[in-house]
């Protein structure tokens, strides 16, 4: 009786361990389409959010990208950190559906930006003023719009937002952090180095379309990730007011953001020095997530990386960091969804 009693016992034990892991283990992941005005025109703009959900997981297709996650599934419970993702020139955040789903199984909600006039099917404000000055713009209308949106604002906590940034993304989030941006640097750069084809298309010269805009800090914004950073008009002085926690990373091969104009420049010249991790062998894309088979074939120059550059791993390395730096610097979440997870695997 006694010896039954003890496998019984055993037995539950195990049981009560194996409810115990699984409810730590991560959430599943929603995504949530979101329509906002653009503050430049009024006109709609989307984004979309990436957050912990109580849903199993599900792939959804989307635009040629398979996201890890389920449209409007239900959000956990529970109080979470708000990141807000800016994508580069002529990009998608989808390419960065994987940090995004990933960063929301660790009890983040990322909004990723779709930028007007600066993105892959629309470039009408490419290398202007109004794209300079409107993609901070449009980040701060985002932050507010999801702070209000019926679906996640519950789940929100306001005093915890942070920015990613990737390439010229990087330049929009160091503006939301209180950099202010000096056009003649550019102009500069490109007499210098006029066969960069990328930043000096137009000799340095931004179009001057919105004579009515200037570098908007938000001071909501408390901490920044950034990746291969655009940072060309950044000296010393306008970076002075950059006070938040930064972590940072750049391809030591980025062909198209050379390093010692911007990654390694901005490690010199932030006030307070950023977190700085340099990825042996890695181009400018590498930050893009790993690619299907039918996008390497389609889109070479953005999928391949050079031998000896694993970008599946660097991807789980960069996600698990960048969740450890936001946790600490931001606060993690309040989480409420520890018995509503138990019991959904139970």
């Amino acid at each position: 009786m006694l010896r039954l009693c003890a496998v019984m016992l055993l037995c539950l034990l195990d049981g009560l361990v194996a409810v115990q892991i699984r409810a730590d283990s991560d959430w599943s992941v929603g995504f949530h389409v979101l329509t906002i005005a653009d503050p430049l025109d009024e006109q709609a703009m989307q984004a979309i959010a990436f957050y912990p959900s109580s849903a199993d997981d599900q792939v959804s297709p989307v635009r040629g990208y398979q996201l890890q996650a389920s449209k409007d599934a239900p959000v956990a419970m529970g109080r979470f950190p708000l990141l807000m993702l800016s994508h580069g020139n002529t990009g998608t955040p989808l390419a960065m559906h994987d940090l995004a789903t990933a960063l929301a199984r660790q009890g983040f909600v990322v909004v990723a930006v779709v930028h007007p006039g600066d993105n892959d099917r629309d470039h009408s404000r490419l290398g202007s003023l109004s794209n300079l000055y409107g993609r901070p713009l449009q980040i701060s209308a985002a932050i507010t719009a999801t702070l209000d949106d019926p679906l996640l604002s519950p789940y929100l906590s306001a005093e915890q937002v942070g920015v990613i940034g990737y390439s010229a993304g990087g330049e929009t989030a160091l503006i939301l952090a209180g950099a202010r941006p000096d056009p003649q640097r550019l102009r500069t750069y490109c007499l210098e180095r006029p066969d960069d084809q990328d930043a000096c298309r137009t000799q340095g010269w931004l179009v001057a379309d919105r004579d009515d805009l200037q570098a908007e800090a938000d001071p909501r914004v408390g901490a920044l990730m950034l990746m291969a950073p655009l940072s060309l008009m950044f000296g010393r002085q306008t970076l002075s007011d950059v006070h938040v926690p930064v972590l940072m990373y750049a391809g030591e091969e980025d062909r198209l953001l050379p390093l010692d104009k911007n990654a390694e420049a901005l490690a010199r010249k932030l006030p307070n020095a950023p977190d700085y991790k340099r990825l042996a062998g890695a181009g400018h894309f590498v930050f893009m997530a790993p690619c299907t088979d039918e996008q390497r074939a389609t889109t070479p120059v953005l999928c391949n990386d050079p031998d000896g550059v694993d970008r599946e791993g660097i991807h789980r390395t960069l996600s698990a960091e960048a969740g450890k730096f936001f946790s600490a610097v931001l606060g993690a979440a309040n989480s409420e969804s520890s018995g509503m997870q138990t019991a959904r695997h139970q």
